[in-house]
């Protein structure tokens, strides 16, 4: 479906800024064994509870999600990519940005690349201006 992961993640982010739980739904594995953690939320395992989340976030309307300073490590059936999320806020606090710490992982099947997990995790305000390119060739 997805000849890249670069591309399935684009795929994942215009979904979620158009509240496209179809298309959404599209990027991820059709697996039990996949893992969404949203932002102080509980682990959901399976494409059931990953489904029904999405569905009941996306019933609020689109989501103004930035992916910024992706770090992406690739091998030949995995893609690991670190980022930064910027959402844009609507309601209230309309305008108002804020940062998330995100890792979403990708797994190539036949079909093609895939999501798998999607973790995110509160960010300091001012994650966006560290700087990702000091990153050491090595990971432990």
């Amino acid at each position: 479906m997805f000849a890249t992961p670069d591309e399935a993640e684009h795929a994942f982010y215009e979904a979620l800024r158009q509240a496209d739980l179809t298309r959404l739904m599209q990027v991820w594995a059709d697996d039990e064994e996949i893992v969404c953690v949203h932002p102080s939320g509980m682990r959901l395992t399976g494409y059931a509870a990953v489904y029904s989340s999405w569905q009941q976030i996306l019933a609020d309307g689109p989501l103004m999600i930035y992916p910024m300073h992706p770090v992406a490590m690739t091998t030949l059936l995995s893609a690991v990519h670190v980022l930064i999320e910027q959402v844009t806020l609507a309601g209230a606090d309309a305008g108002k940005t804020v940062n998330f710490h995100t890792s979403n992982v990708f797994h190539k099947s036949p079909t093609g690349w895939r999501m798998v997990l999607h973790h995110v995790s509160n960010a300091p305000a001012d994650a966006r201006m560290f700087d990702l390119q000091d990153i050491p060739d090595t990971l432990h």
